[in-house]
């Protein structure tokens, strides 16, 4: 699956994530403290999850599916985002 972020210092970048399920934060463990980004949305295809949206950590959820919405994640990977609670 392909990882898609809005906001904050990796904005509009993608890397590819290993398995079945997106994590819930990326990076998934930092140990830090530091903020991470958050899910958002998943797009399914292709028998899985073909996509995940990410955002910034003070981004509004709203905002991030916008911004998704405009850049055509969706259509890119021929699926609809559902919204993570």
């Amino acid at each position: 699956m392909r990882a898609l972020f809005v906001g904050g210092v990796i904005d509009n970048n993608e890397l590819d994530l290993d398995g079945g399920e997106p994590p819930r934060h990326y990076p998934p463990q930092t140990g830090s403290g530091q903020s991470r980004y958050r899910l958002h949305a998943v797009g399914h295809g292709n028998g899985g999850i073909a996509c995940a949206v990410y955002g910034a950590p003070d981004f509004d959820p709203d905002e991030v599916l916008r911004i998704s919405g405009e850049r055509g994640y969706a259509r890119r990977f021929g699926t609809e985002l559902q919204a993570v609670d």
